[in-house]
């Protein structure tokens, strides 16, 4: 099996860096949404940067 990976946009990064820093803040700091969501959001966070590594242009 030949992967091609390629690096993710600053834009795609940056999005699941956010994501990702405001879930660690929501278990500092409780936020309604962040909180209860927690590991789902963090889940997002990470296949929105596993997308953007596996599909060239996202």
């Amino acid at each position: 099996m030949n992967t091609r990976l390629s690096t993710p946009r600053r834009e795609t990064f940056l999005v699941s860096v956010i994501i990702a820093a405001l879930v660690i803040i929501g278990l500092i700091v409780p936020l309604p949404f962040f909180t209860g969501y927690g590991f789902g959001l963090l889940l997002i966070a990470y296949l929105i940067l596993l997308a953007g590594v596996l599909l060239e242009n996202l």
